[in-house]
Protein backbone atom coordinates (compact mmCIF):
# COMPACT_ATOMS: atom_id res chain seq x y z
CA UNK A 1 0.00 0.00 0.00
CA UNK A 2 0.65 3.31 -1.11
CA UNK A 3 1.62 6.10 1.93
CA UNK A 4 -2.37 7.49 3.05
CA UNK A 5 -4.11 4.54 1.57
CA UNK A 6 -6.84 3.12 2.85
CA UNK A 7 -7.12 -0.81 2.89
CA UNK A 8 -10.71 -1.88 2.76
CA UNK A 9 -12.40 -2.47 5.73
CA UNK A 10 -13.77 -5.91 4.55
CA UNK A 11 -15.50 -7.75 1.05
CA UNK A 12 -18.60 -8.55 -0.59
CA UNK A 13 -21.42 -9.65 2.00
CA UNK A 14 -21.75 -12.90 0.73
CA UNK A 15 -18.85 -15.89 2.02
CA UNK A 16 -17.28 -16.06 4.84
CA UNK A 17 -13.88 -14.11 4.06
CA UNK A 18 -14.06 -11.13 5.57
CA UNK A 19 -10.35 -10.14 5.59
CA UNK A 20 -8.75 -9.24 2.20
CA UNK A 21 -6.60 -12.19 1.46
CA UNK A 22 -2.53 -11.40 1.76
CA UNK A 23 -2.85 -8.45 3.72
CA UNK A 24 -2.08 -7.80 7.26
CA UNK A 25 -5.74 -5.87 8.54
CA UNK A 26 -5.65 -4.16 11.84
CA UNK A 27 -8.69 -3.70 14.27
CA UNK A 28 -9.55 -2.85 17.66
CA UNK A 29 -10.98 -3.28 21.18
CA UNK A 30 -13.40 -0.54 21.75
CA UNK A 31 -12.61 1.62 24.50
CA UNK A 32 -15.41 2.09 27.15
CA UNK A 33 -16.92 -0.56 26.70
CA UNK A 34 -14.86 -2.76 29.46
CA UNK A 35 -12.88 -1.20 32.31
CA UNK A 36 -10.36 -4.03 33.26
CA UNK A 37 -7.60 -2.48 35.04
CA UNK A 38 -5.37 -4.87 32.58
CA UNK A 39 -5.92 -2.60 29.84
CA UNK A 40 -8.49 0.54 30.44
CA UNK A 41 -7.12 4.00 30.45
CA UNK A 42 -8.07 6.65 33.60
CA UNK A 43 -10.00 8.62 30.87
CA UNK A 44 -12.16 5.68 30.12
CA UNK A 45 -13.89 6.01 33.39
CA UNK A 46 -15.59 9.29 32.99
CA UNK A 47 -16.11 8.48 29.08
CA UNK A 48 -19.43 7.34 27.66
CA UNK A 49 -21.83 6.39 24.55
CA UNK A 50 -20.49 9.92 22.80
CA UNK A 51 -16.67 9.10 23.25
CA UNK A 52 -17.89 5.66 21.80
CA UNK A 53 -19.52 6.72 18.99
CA UNK A 54 -16.28 9.22 17.89
CA UNK A 55 -14.02 6.19 18.34
CA UNK A 56 -16.17 4.23 16.21
CA UNK A 57 -16.71 6.79 13.30
CA UNK A 58 -12.77 7.11 13.10
CA UNK A 59 -12.54 3.61 12.96
CA UNK A 60 -14.38 3.76 10.13
CA UNK A 61 -13.21 6.29 8.23
CA UNK A 62 -9.15 5.37 8.80
CA UNK A 63 -10.09 1.59 7.67
CA UNK A 64 -9.58 -0.19 10.66
CA UNK A 65 -11.20 -3.79 9.62
CA UNK A 66 -12.84 -4.42 13.26
CA UNK A 67 -13.99 -3.02 15.96
CA UNK A 68 -15.02 -5.41 18.97
CA UNK A 69 -16.23 -5.35 22.43
CA UNK A 70 -16.42 -8.33 25.14
CA UNK A 71 -19.11 -9.62 27.44
CA UNK A 72 -19.67 -10.20 31.18
CA UNK A 73 -23.06 -10.61 32.06
CA UNK A 74 -21.82 -10.00 35.60
CA UNK A 75 -18.79 -10.17 38.10
CA UNK A 76 -18.43 -11.71 40.97
CA UNK A 77 -16.78 -9.19 44.01
CA UNK A 78 -13.76 -11.40 44.14
CA UNK A 79 -13.15 -10.21 40.28
CA UNK A 80 -14.47 -6.97 40.54
CA UNK A 81 -11.06 -4.92 41.62
CA UNK A 82 -9.48 -5.95 38.91
CA UNK A 83 -11.86 -6.69 36.46
CA UNK A 84 -14.29 -3.66 37.25
CA UNK A 85 -18.21 -4.09 36.82
CA UNK A 86 -18.47 -2.02 33.59
CA UNK A 87 -19.23 -4.58 30.89
CA UNK A 88 -21.41 -3.03 27.97
CA UNK A 89 -23.86 -5.48 26.46
CA UNK A 90 -21.81 -6.62 23.17
CA UNK A 91 -25.39 -7.21 20.89
CA UNK A 92 -26.63 -3.63 22.37
CA UNK A 93 -23.28 -2.07 21.89
CA UNK A 94 -22.77 -3.17 18.34
CA UNK A 95 -26.27 -2.19 17.02
CA UNK A 96 -25.83 0.88 18.10
CA UNK A 97 -22.37 1.41 16.64
CA UNK A 98 -24.05 -0.21 13.71
CA UNK A 99 -26.19 3.24 12.91
CA UNK A 100 -22.75 5.33 12.96
CA UNK A 101 -20.37 3.06 10.99
CA UNK A 102 -20.17 2.21 7.15
CA UNK A 103 -17.48 -0.44 6.43
CA UNK A 104 -15.91 -1.28 9.30
CA UNK A 105 -16.82 -5.18 10.72
CA UNK A 106 -18.58 -5.24 13.89
CA UNK A 107 -16.90 -8.47 16.38
CA UNK A 108 -17.90 -10.07 19.72
CA UNK A 109 -14.73 -10.82 20.85
CA UNK A 110 -15.79 -12.90 22.61
CA UNK A 111 -19.30 -13.52 23.09
CA UNK A 112 -19.62 -15.96 26.02
CA UNK A 113 -21.89 -18.08 23.84
CA UNK A 114 -22.72 -20.92 26.44
CA UNK A 115 -24.44 -18.65 28.83
CA UNK A 116 -27.30 -18.41 26.42
CA UNK A 117 -29.53 -20.71 24.56
CA UNK A 118 -28.28 -20.97 20.60
CA UNK A 119 -31.96 -19.79 19.57
CA UNK A 120 -32.00 -16.42 21.63
CA UNK A 121 -27.73 -15.79 20.49
CA UNK A 122 -29.11 -16.02 16.54
CA UNK A 123 -32.03 -13.62 17.27
CA UNK A 124 -29.96 -11.01 18.69
CA UNK A 125 -27.01 -11.18 16.21
CA UNK A 126 -29.26 -11.75 13.35
CA UNK A 127 -30.70 -8.74 13.68
CA UNK A 128 -26.96 -6.83 14.49
CA UNK A 129 -26.24 -8.00 11.56
CA UNK A 130 -29.09 -6.87 9.35
CA UNK A 131 -28.85 -3.50 10.95
CA UNK A 132 -25.34 -3.21 10.35
CA UNK A 133 -25.79 -4.52 6.33
CA UNK A 134 -24.05 -8.07 6.36
CA UNK A 135 -20.87 -6.70 8.91
CA UNK A 136 -21.53 -8.91 11.95
CA UNK A 137 -18.77 -11.19 12.82
CA UNK A 138 -19.44 -13.82 15.82
CA UNK A 139 -16.47 -14.06 18.13
CA UNK A 140 -17.00 -16.89 20.68
CA UNK A 141 -15.60 -18.41 24.04
CA UNK A 142 -15.90 -20.68 26.69
CA UNK A 143 -15.68 -18.16 29.91
CA UNK A 144 -13.71 -17.95 32.59
CA UNK A 145 -16.36 -17.01 35.30
CA UNK A 146 -17.81 -19.58 37.43
CA UNK A 147 -20.21 -17.59 39.30
CA UNK A 148 -21.69 -16.13 35.85
CA UNK A 149 -22.09 -19.28 35.26
CA UNK A 150 -23.91 -20.46 38.45
CA UNK A 151 -26.14 -17.18 38.53
CA UNK A 152 -27.58 -17.88 35.13
CA UNK A 153 -27.83 -21.96 35.42
CA UNK A 154 -25.29 -22.68 33.39
CA UNK A 155 -22.80 -26.28 34.55
CA UNK A 156 -19.39 -24.08 34.50
CA UNK A 157 -17.79 -27.58 34.40
CA UNK A 158 -19.47 -28.71 31.24
CA UNK A 159 -19.20 -24.86 29.54
CA UNK A 160 -16.74 -26.39 26.84
CA UNK A 161 -19.00 -29.13 25.76
CA UNK A 162 -22.01 -26.36 25.51
CA UNK A 163 -20.13 -24.38 23.63
CA UNK A 164 -19.15 -26.84 21.43
CA UNK A 165 -22.89 -27.96 20.70
CA UNK A 166 -24.01 -23.99 20.68
CA UNK A 167 -21.63 -23.40 17.70
CA UNK A 168 -22.86 -26.35 15.77
CA UNK A 169 -26.46 -24.37 16.51
CA UNK A 170 -25.69 -21.70 15.97
CA UNK A 171 -24.08 -22.29 12.18
CA UNK A 172 -27.76 -23.73 11.23
CA UNK A 173 -29.71 -20.99 13.09
CA UNK A 174 -27.86 -18.13 11.41
CA UNK A 175 -28.00 -19.90 7.76
CA UNK A 176 -30.08 -19.33 4.92
CA UNK A 177 -33.22 -21.04 6.05
CA UNK A 178 -35.92 -19.21 7.89
CA UNK A 179 -36.97 -22.47 9.26
CA UNK A 180 -33.03 -23.47 10.67
CA UNK A 181 -33.16 -27.69 12.35
CA UNK A 182 -30.92 -28.71 14.67
CA UNK A 183 -30.59 -32.03 16.74
CA UNK A 184 -28.30 -32.22 19.50
CA UNK A 185 -27.72 -33.47 23.38
CA UNK A 186 -28.67 -30.02 23.98
CA UNK A 187 -30.78 -28.30 22.26
CA UNK A 188 -32.83 -29.18 19.67
CA UNK A 189 -35.55 -26.70 17.24
CA UNK A 190 -37.41 -27.76 13.87
CA UNK A 191 -40.58 -25.94 12.77
CA UNK A 192 -40.03 -22.40 14.82
CA UNK A 193 -38.92 -19.72 11.77
CA UNK A 194 -36.75 -16.67 13.03
CA UNK A 195 -36.50 -13.48 10.46
CA UNK A 196 -34.90 -11.21 10.17
CA UNK A 197 -31.87 -13.04 8.96
CA UNK A 198 -28.36 -12.03 8.82
CA UNK A 199 -28.11 -10.29 5.56
CA UNK A 200 -24.40 -11.79 5.23
CA UNK A 201 -24.75 -15.05 3.16
CA UNK A 202 -24.57 -18.56 3.75
CA UNK A 203 -23.99 -16.58 7.74
CA UNK A 204 -21.96 -14.23 9.47
CA UNK A 205 -18.59 -16.18 10.10
CA UNK A 206 -18.16 -17.51 13.48
CA UNK A 207 -14.33 -17.05 15.29
CA UNK A 208 -14.00 -18.75 18.65
CA UNK A 209 -10.99 -17.28 20.83
CA UNK A 210 -9.02 -18.97 23.16
CA UNK A 211 -5.71 -20.94 23.66
CA UNK A 212 -5.87 -23.95 25.39
CA UNK A 213 -5.78 -27.23 23.64
CA UNK A 214 -9.44 -27.48 23.77
CA UNK A 215 -10.54 -24.21 22.37
CA UNK A 216 -8.09 -24.71 19.65
CA UNK A 217 -9.60 -27.73 18.60
CA UNK A 218 -12.54 -25.85 18.71
CA UNK A 219 -11.68 -23.17 16.41
CA UNK A 220 -10.08 -25.46 13.68
CA UNK A 221 -12.36 -27.93 13.47
CA UNK A 222 -15.44 -26.11 14.00
CA UNK A 223 -14.60 -21.83 13.38
CA UNK A 224 -14.06 -20.05 10.44
CA UNK A 225 -10.90 -18.18 12.30
CA UNK A 226 -9.43 -17.99 15.50
CA UNK A 227 -9.19 -15.25 18.18
CA UNK A 228 -6.10 -15.21 20.47
CA UNK A 229 -6.69 -14.64 23.86
CA UNK A 230 -3.30 -12.58 24.44
CA UNK A 231 -0.63 -14.79 23.14
CA UNK A 232 2.98 -14.10 23.46
CA UNK A 233 4.71 -13.92 20.56
CA UNK A 234 7.07 -16.44 21.23
CA UNK A 235 3.81 -18.74 21.90
CA UNK A 236 1.89 -17.78 18.39
CA UNK A 237 3.92 -20.19 16.15
CA UNK A 238 3.06 -23.47 18.05
CA UNK A 239 -0.99 -22.11 18.34
CA UNK A 240 -0.70 -21.47 14.81
CA UNK A 241 0.79 -25.09 13.99
CA UNK A 242 -1.56 -26.82 15.94
CA UNK A 243 -4.68 -25.22 14.43
CA UNK A 244 -2.87 -26.01 10.60
CA UNK A 245 -2.61 -29.83 11.61
CA UNK A 246 -5.66 -30.13 13.18
CA UNK A 247 -7.92 -28.54 10.34
CA UNK A 248 -5.81 -30.58 8.30
CA UNK A 249 -6.30 -33.72 9.97
CA UNK A 250 -10.33 -33.17 10.20
CA UNK A 251 -9.91 -32.96 5.95
CA UNK A 252 -10.46 -28.96 6.33
CA UNK A 253 -7.61 -28.21 4.42
CA UNK A 254 -4.72 -25.73 5.75
CA UNK A 255 -5.00 -22.13 7.30
CA UNK A 256 -5.55 -19.32 4.86
CA UNK A 257 -8.78 -18.80 2.47
CA UNK A 258 -11.74 -18.02 4.99
CA UNK A 259 -9.76 -19.11 8.13
CA UNK A 260 -8.66 -16.21 9.77
CA UNK A 261 -5.78 -16.49 12.56
CA UNK A 262 -5.78 -13.17 14.94
CA UNK A 263 -3.57 -12.24 17.55
CA UNK A 264 -3.10 -8.99 20.40
CA UNK A 265 -0.68 -7.08 20.07
CA UNK A 266 0.98 -5.35 22.40
CA UNK A 267 0.38 -1.69 23.26
CA UNK A 268 1.22 0.98 20.24
CA UNK A 269 2.11 4.63 20.34
CA UNK A 270 2.93 5.76 16.77
CA UNK A 271 6.15 8.48 18.11
CA UNK A 272 7.84 8.88 20.54
CA UNK A 273 5.87 9.68 23.64
CA UNK A 274 6.30 12.96 26.26
CA UNK A 275 5.00 10.49 29.29
CA UNK A 276 5.96 7.29 30.60
CA UNK A 277 3.71 4.60 28.51
CA UNK A 278 4.57 1.39 30.12
CA UNK A 279 7.79 -0.94 29.92
CA UNK A 280 5.56 -3.35 27.76
CA UNK A 281 4.69 -0.49 25.02
CA UNK A 282 6.38 -0.85 21.69
CA UNK A 283 6.82 3.37 20.56
CA UNK A 284 8.95 4.39 17.59
CA UNK A 285 8.33 6.09 13.98
CA UNK A 286 5.96 4.19 11.96
CA UNK A 287 8.11 2.57 9.84
CA UNK A 288 9.95 0.93 13.08
CA UNK A 289 6.58 -0.24 14.34
CA UNK A 290 5.84 -1.79 10.92
CA UNK A 291 8.81 -3.58 10.74
CA UNK A 292 8.11 -5.07 14.39
CA UNK A 293 4.27 -5.63 13.56
CA UNK A 294 4.79 -7.55 10.25
CA UNK A 295 6.58 -10.08 12.46
CA UNK A 296 3.19 -11.65 13.08
CA UNK A 297 2.14 -11.52 9.26
CA UNK A 298 5.10 -13.72 8.76
CA UNK A 299 4.43 -15.84 11.65
CA UNK A 300 0.52 -16.77 9.25
CA UNK A 301 -1.52 -13.90 11.17
CA UNK A 302 -4.25 -12.11 9.21
CA UNK A 303 -5.06 -9.91 11.53
CA UNK A 304 -4.19 -7.86 14.55
CA UNK A 305 -6.01 -5.87 17.16
CA UNK A 306 -3.95 -3.63 18.14
CA UNK A 307 -4.55 -1.00 21.32
CA UNK A 308 -2.72 2.91 21.77
CA UNK A 309 -1.77 4.30 25.24
CA UNK A 310 -3.43 7.20 25.09
CA UNK A 311 -4.36 10.06 28.05
CA UNK A 312 -7.73 10.94 26.58
CA UNK A 313 -10.11 10.78 23.77
CA UNK A 314 -8.05 13.04 21.54
CA UNK A 315 -4.46 11.32 22.21
CA UNK A 316 -6.06 8.39 21.20
CA UNK A 317 -8.26 9.68 18.06
CA UNK A 318 -4.67 10.99 17.16
CA UNK A 319 -2.77 7.41 17.22
CA UNK A 320 -5.72 6.27 15.38
CA UNK A 321 -4.60 8.66 12.55
CA UNK A 322 -1.14 7.97 12.71
CA UNK A 323 -1.03 4.59 12.85
CA UNK A 324 -3.68 4.30 9.49
CA UNK A 325 -1.77 6.90 7.96
CA UNK A 326 1.81 5.93 8.49
CA UNK A 327 2.12 2.32 9.99
CA UNK A 328 -0.82 0.58 8.13
CA UNK A 329 0.36 1.04 4.68
CA UNK A 330 3.84 -0.59 5.54
CA UNK A 331 2.30 -3.84 7.20
CA UNK A 332 2.78 -5.54 4.17
CA UNK A 333 5.88 -4.35 2.68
Amino acid sequence: MRPGERRAARVSPSGLQVLPEGRLSYGMQLPVTSLSTLYAEPWEVEAGPAELREVAAAADRLGFAYLATCDHVAVPVRLAAAMGTVWYDPVATLAHLAAVTERTLLLSHVAVAALRHPLALAKQYATVDRLAGGRLVLGVGAGHVREEFQALGVDFGRRGAILDETVDALKEALGPSEFPQFSGRRFAFRGLGQAPRPARTPRPPLWVGGSSPAALRRAAQRGDGWLSQGDRRDQLPQRIATLRRLREEAGLGGLGGPFAVGAITEALYVGTPSWDTGARTLTGRPGTLAESLRVYGAMGVNQIQVRFRCRDLGELLDQMEAFADGVAPLLDD
